[in-house]
């Protein structure tokens, strides 16, 4: 019955669907905020003024989901994570945190896989572009036989290009491009740089004065 009637509350308009999920559920939902139709419970959720939910998302079992200020999702995303406090796995990881952080001015656009087993934070002014990415936090140690999550980071003005991985304990510095295709699978921290190949290491320096780096609108023309 929960979920047919969650279902509900995603195909009435927004204006009503807004004013029951803060009532219900207790979000916090800015009035310039927008959800289209798309499944998005988790425990707790953030939308700031201008933040915005495209069609068909599916967000499930995650502790938070901040969209902050004009960050945008768009549509046909998978965002999944895996609740706190669960005796059956990950209950040694004290500090996990199964949440998805979406800086102001920065976009998700299309397609895209998110498992947030541990928190994913994109920075502010950041895009993860083109489609068929997937962002994996969670693995097997085959050593000691059990799952693990890490967090992922990415930073400020920082652009991912299409169909890349990016797994657990990884860091993608501010003003920063993850090439297209590639797997990110470690944590750098030097900005300014085209990160690129499998695995992806520094491919070479970028402009610091480049627009892209500067502008003040996530979206670009």
């Amino acid at each position: 019955m929960k979920v047919i009637f969650q279902l509900f509350l995603v195909l009435i308009p927004y204006s009503l669907r807004r004013v029951l999920l803060i009532k219900l559920y207790k979000y916090e939902l800015d009035k310039d905020s927008h959800i289209g139709l798309s499944y998005i419970y988790p425990k707790e959720l953030v939308l700031e003024k201008g933040a915005k939910i495209g069609h068909f998302n599916m967000a499930i079992h995650l502790h938070k989901i901040h969209l902050q200020t004009n960050s945008k999702i768009g549509r046909k995303n998978w965002i999944t994570g895996f609740p706190l406090n669960n005796k059956k796995h990950f209950s040694h990881e004290t500090k996990r945190y199964p949440a998805l952080i979406l800086g102001r001015e920065s976009a998700i656009t299309k397609n895209h896989h998110f498992d947030c087993t541990d928190q994913i934070k994109i920075g502010n002014y950041s895009i993860i572009g083109g489609y068929a990415s997937q962002f994996i936090t969670h693995g097997i140690d085959i050593i000691e036989n059990q799952q693990n999550s890490k967090a992922i980071e990415i930073g400020d003005y920082t652009y991912i290009g299409t169909n890349v991985v990016v797994l657990g304990g990884s860091k993608l510095p501010s003003y920063s491009v993850l090439g297209a295709k590639s797997l990110l699978n470690k944590h750098y921290q030097e900005p300014y740089n085209l990160y690129a190949g499998n695995p992806a290491i520094k491919i070479k320096s970028l402009a610091v004065d480049a627009k892209y780096f500067k502008r003040e609108k996530g979206f670009v023309h």
